[in-house]
């Protein structure tokens, strides 16, 4: 059963647990994911040197790219190793106490990049990156989740496409302060690396003062007056009756049943049962098998899609204009600021229009522009004003991806699913996630080079999918309650969702 949180607006305590959460683990994460690229050169030069004084090896240039490939990698290895162990810490420890795990992990990863330098160790600085990657891995596990749970239905949406908006100001912040006028210089990169353990401190001063998941406390602990105490906290302490909890509870197993059929039941009386689902156990339920494919899809496709590989090819791209190396780097981060501002509409989009509907329009027109970057790059030397009609077919890009696969695909996990089996679905949306960034850091270079501009055609076949995908599977969850919308996907591939 899902606690219904009363229908009230912004309160200090929900403004206040929005803005913490936000700053303390989502914009180091991104921190994280935008901050290693521009200091690479020293951080190789570095590494080499400090590996050749302990252990009398000098690495070969092919060595040496290998070694920080592994830096780079293992970053989203730790992604995908902390999305896995979501839904376990979530239920196990609450999501209060996991929102901390992710801000301890950081700031531990954080101080490994601090001494790394002065205590020659290039272990600290792979352990500080895997460190980081599963305090990663699990913010974007749990921390969707948790403010969802916390959020009125009508501020649902708003309040958690916050989490995707903080990786995109953190990765404008990592290439800002990765530039060599600011901290990445060939003295100061370590400084640059951990610069986020600043905003941890986000984590702890407030935590005192911020509420367990009142959905969390009544359906998983089986704690009502627990949750009484923590919606009083979130929305005052008039917000509900003393006797509103227990009503819902004596009324639990009728209120939710619309009629008399079968699955109707079953779904009913799977929601008013407080027990954690295992991952196994959703895969394995025909009735979850569509919501899941959804969760996993536009998790995996957003990473596909080409935001990456834009990001990626973006500096080339400035290059061919005629820009040098350096004004490319800044036209680059011109790019991420366009990417932050679009995204920072996505709260206002999510609160006044349907997700189905920006999403449609957003996985569309990405196919498009896709198509359009791999034929112009292409034809690029052939026709003169292609330089410039790649820049704009990017900006495109950019804007159109932030309307609905950018934000949407965080949070929708958390409007599928009904409490039991919550964590472990978006888990593994998580790790569908980490696991295409993965693929997309490890295999589009190569794809490039032998491909050429045709390596973002994989992205345009992707959108195409997901835009299939969505306008046939996904209903609107736009103040729906989560029941209503398990009942509409229950069928798998043959539910009627429109």
């Amino acid at each position: 059963m899902d606690l219904m949180l009363p229908d009230a607006g912004w309160t200090t305590c929900l403004f206040m647990l929005a803005v913490t959460t936000t700053l303390g683990v989502s914009i180091p994460v991104g921190i994280n994911i935008g901050v290693i690229n521009a200091p690479s050169g020293y951080i190789k030069a570095w590494s080499n040197l400090t590996i050749f004084e302990l252990y009398g090896t000098v690495l070969s240039p092919g060595s040496l790219d290998t070694f920080f490939s592994v830096v780079v990698s293992i970053f989203l290895i730790g992604g995908v190793v902390g999305s896995l162990g979501g839904a376990v810490i979530a239920d196990k420890f609450g999501r209060k106490k996991s929102y901390l795990l992710c801000g301890i992990l950081h700031t531990v990863g954080g101080f490994c990049f601090i001494f790394c330098r002065e205590l020659k160790s290039v272990e600290l600085l792979l352990l500080g990156r895997m460190l980081v990657g599963l305090a990663a891995g699990l913010t974007t596990g749990v921390l969707p989740m948790y403010l969802a749970e916390v959020s009125p239905t009508k501020l649902r949406g708003t309040i958690s496409t916050l989490c995707g908006l903080g990786l995109t100001a953190g990765v404008v912040v990592g290439q800002i302060v990765s530039l060599d006028q600011v901290l990445g210089t060939k003295d100061s990169w370590q400084y640059g690396i951990s610069c986020f353990t600043i905003l941890n401190i986000f984590c702890y001063v407030p935590y005192a003062w911020l509420p367990e998941s009142p959905k969390y406390l009544y359906s998983v602990k089986d704690d009502p007056d627990e949750a009484l105490r923590a919606i009083r906290i979130l929305f005052g302490q008039n917000a509900i009756g003393d006797d509103y909890v227990k009503l819902q509870r004596e009324n639990a197993g009728t209120a939710s049943i619309s009629s008399n059929s079968e699955q109707n039941l079953k779904i009913a009386l799977a929601d008013s049962n407080p027990t954690t689902r295992s991952m196994w156990s959703v895969i394995n339920d025909p009735t979850l098998r569509l919501p899941l494919i959804l969760v996993c899809a536009l998790q995996g496709g957003q990473q596909l899609s080409g935001i990456n590989a834009v990001f990626y090819y973006s500096v080339s791209i400035f290059e061919s204009v005629g820009l040098s190396s350096m004004s490319a780097k800044f036209a680059n981060l011109g790019v991420g600021c366009l990417n932050l501002l679009v995204g920072a509409l996505s709260p206002y989009l999510m609160a006044h229009f349907n997700r189905r509907t920006l999403c449609l329009i957003s996985c569309s027109l990405c196919t498009l522009n896709m198509f359009g970057v791999a034929m112009v790059i292409h034809f690029i030397d052939l026709v003169s004003w292609f330089n410039y009609a790649c820049i704009i077919v990017i900006l495109l890009y950019i804007i159109f991806f932030q309307l609905g696969l950018g934000p949407i695909p965080f949070f929708i996990g958390s409007e599928l699913f009904e409490l039991c089996s919550r964590p472990s679905a978006m888990a593994l949306g998580s790790l569908s996630s980490w696991g295409c960034n993965f693929l997309v850091g490890m295999f589009f270079p190569h794809l490039t080079n032998a491909w050429g501009a045709f390596a973002f055609l994989p992205c345009s076949v992707t959108c195409v999918l997901l835009t299939l995908l969505v306008l046939f599977y996904l209903p609107e969850t736009r103040g729906r309650n989560v029941c209503d919308i398990m009942v509409l996907v229950s069928k798998g591939f043959k539910s009627k969702v429109v």
